[in-house]
């Protein structure tokens, strides 16, 4: 079988083919999906492994790398579905080859679910996991005090997002030749600043410190891996919690944000983007058996859903992250996501009392 190399280089790859003992290398392809760190399919004389570039620098990275690894090693040693890493020959996880650092898991060989493609039973068997993570990490770490840097529970403040938005506002005007983003991005910008008039008054009591416990940080389709046929999952009966058997969860996987900060959160970030439309909307009756999968396995106030669902509102509303990386960064690489995110801030704003809802039933 020929030897076809993306990077890390030849020299690297080799290298770290010999501290793990994983065989002798066939094929590295560089995988396309994913928007931070770089990941390679590794096909070895011994199978198939995931390669993982880590590339620091990101400023939501809360805790070192090899902390997260020893914390998912111990979700797997309670059955939650993860991927933990490999040990290499002095019993480390991670490989430092200059100032390059990576990792070795397991190849899984599931695929992502977006959250629409997700039977209700499926939809509430998501809730089921992250509700049953989020208890364990509680159990395996320390009591949080507070939130790790990175994962803050000020309310964002409305007149810095004023001053965000008219400074995007300019960039979307200085092509010479505006484009379909660029008009798009001015509309969203504009009805944005009529919204944070109108919704004033709204903005999260900042005296309320929401409920804190340890979260993956970053819960969202491709983070998880299903299997592709449905099957039961593991130390379930067919029975189980969520109805008949679906396709499994076979691992939650990049635990690079691993940090602390309201749970309730996490919860109600992860169903904006697991059950986002492409119209702009949130699939709500999906929105509603995941809520309840989770409240059942994590034993949450229906409240405490509700109030974090007020506050990712908020959080919606005041950013524009899309847009600073398109313009500021000038990394396009989310512009796609432009359409339906930047149409769920005003649908959500005219629904707010439905979504909060869809979380309490």
């Amino acid at each position: 079988m020929p030897l076809t190399l993306a990077p890390p280089q030849r020299r690297d790859l080799r290298s770290i083919l010999r501290r793990f003992d994983i065989g002798d290398p066939h094929t590295c392809t560089r995988l396309t999906r994913g928007l931070l760190n770089r990941g390679y399919h590794l096909v070895t004389t011994r199978g198939r492994f995931f390669l993982k570039h880590h590339l620091g620098g990101d400023d939501q990275s809360v805790l070192p790398v090899e902390t997260a690894h020893r914390v998912v090693t111990a979700l797997d040693g309670a059955d939650l579905p993860v991927c933990p890493p490999l040990t290499d020959r002095d019993g480390k996880t991670v490989v430092l080859l200059g100032d390059r650092s990576y990792a070795v898991h397991p190849w899984v060989p599931g695929h992502h679910l977006e959250g629409a493609a997700l039977t209700l039973h499926e939809a509430h068997r998501l809730g089921d996991l992250l509700g049953r993570l989020h208890l364990a990490l509680d159990r395996l770490l320390p009591r949080p005090i507070g939130p790790l840097p990175g994962l803050g529970l000020e309310a964002a403040d409305p007149e810095r997002t004023r001053r965000t938005a008219e400074r995007l506002i300019a960039r979307t005007r200085q092509a010479r030749h505006r484009t379909d983003f660029d008009l798009l991005a001015e509309r969203r910008l504009r009805e944005r600043l009529v919204l944070l008039d109108h919704h004033a008054g709204d903005r999260p009591d900042r005296s309320v410190i929401p409920p804190t416990g340890w979260v993956h940080g970053d819960f969202h389709p491709l983070n998880v891996l299903y299997s592709p046929e449905p099957r039961v999952p593991r130390g379930l009966p067919p029975t189980g919690r969520g109805g008949p058997p679906g396709r499994e969860a076979l691992a939650v996987i990049d635990w690079d944000r691993l940090g602390t900060g309201p749970r309730a959160e996490e919860v109600v970030r992860a169903a904006a983007i697991f059950f986002l439309l492409p119209d702009g909307t949130l699939d709500l009756p999906r929105v509603r058996a995941y809520a309840r999968g989770y409240r059942a396995a994590a034993d949450v106030d229906a409240d405490e859903l509700a109030a974090g669902a007020h506050r990712v509102w908020w959080e919606r509303l005041n950013d524009f992250w899309i847009l600073r990386w398109h313009y500021e960064r000038e990394d396009p690489r989310v512009d796609p996501q432009l359409p339906a995110t930047s149409a769920l801030v005003p649908w959500w704003s005219r629904n707010a009392a439905a979504v909060r809802d869809a979380f309490r039933a």
